[in-house]
């Protein structure tokens, strides 16, 4: 039995919300809370429940969102003016509270040679007012552990910090966990709650011009242990995904037992 899950075609819903807050939780990371009495259903099954979030773009006057109606909701969300399309990005529950309502979203604060904030969704989630509209799609779950696995290894980036946040607090309390997790700076550690036992291996850059995976995959083929009968969750920056999983697969772990997704491409590349 697997955990990975996708809403069928008939499941396709969208949840409308509104703004609650928007903090910085860390250095490099801003928390944005949603609330809406739709998100009360919202079938949140922890690990690394991921959705399609929606929101009105700067030149736009008001929030308008798209026709979910299939599989094939990309179709006229694409054939949408641009004067009234929203902004769509994919993102990780990184909280949920039913009975309130709420989902926070946690965002990564790319900055630019001067230092201002870069990037559509983390300029909206640094300036986002309490109140503003927005919507989300439900996409289920990449994490798909085997039910024989003997072990879990999380890989990531800052951009995969919240699929590992929530699928470290997911899992069975005895299972063991190693945990490579890349930051920009030692101030965005934070606690990770998980099964006892699990190691978690921080990897701050010390770098700031290089490119956000590179030192986790660096950090990961340094280390010769490879569990053959455990499973494997890589995501980050593309080359961090592809090039981890090749190396995991070459030292022994079946491809089948890799979980890989590029969650975006550096432009240095």
């Amino acid at each position: 039995m697997t955990t990975s899950t996708r809403p069928s075609a008939l499941d396709q819903r969208l949840f409308r919300a509104s703004v609650v807050s928007s903090t910085r939780l860390t250095p490099n990371m801003q928390r944005v809370t949603v609330r809406g009495e739709e998100l009360r259903a919202f079938p949140w099954r922890g690990y690394d429940h991921w959705f399609r979030l929606f929101f009105r773009c700067a030149h736009q006057d008001s929030f308008r969102e798209p026709d979910i109606a299939a599989d094939t909701w990309w179709k006229p969300y694409l054939a949408m003016p641009d004067e009234v399309r929203p902004y769509c990005a994919n993102y990780t529950v990184a909280d949920f509270r039913a009975d309130a309502g709420e989902l926070d979203i946690d965002v990564v604060v790319h900055r630019g040679a001067d230092g201002e904030t870069e990037g559509t969704v983390a300029i909206w989630a640094c300036a986002v007012e309490p109140g503003e509209e927005m919507a989300l799609l439900d996409q289920g779950l990449m994490y798909d552990a085997p039910a024989d696995a003997s072990s879990v290894l999380l890989v990531a980036d800052e951009s995969g910090l919240p699929a590992v946040a929530g699928i470290l607090r997911s899992l069975p309390a005895d299972m063991s966990v190693r945990v490579v997790q890349e930051v920009p700076a030692e101030a965005d550690r934070r606690d990770l709650p998980g099964p006892a036992g699990t190691r978690i291996d921080w990897v701050c850059r010390t770098d700031p011009h290089e490119i956000p995976g590179t030192a986790a995959l660096a950090a990961l083929c340094a280390d010769g242990t490879v569990d053959a009968t455990g499973y494997a969750f890589v995501v980050g920056e593309q080359k961090l995904a592809t090039e981890a999983r090749r190396h995991l697969h070459r030292s022994g772990m079946p491809k089948d037992r890799i979980t890989f997704s590029g969650f975006w491409k550096s432009a240095r590349r």
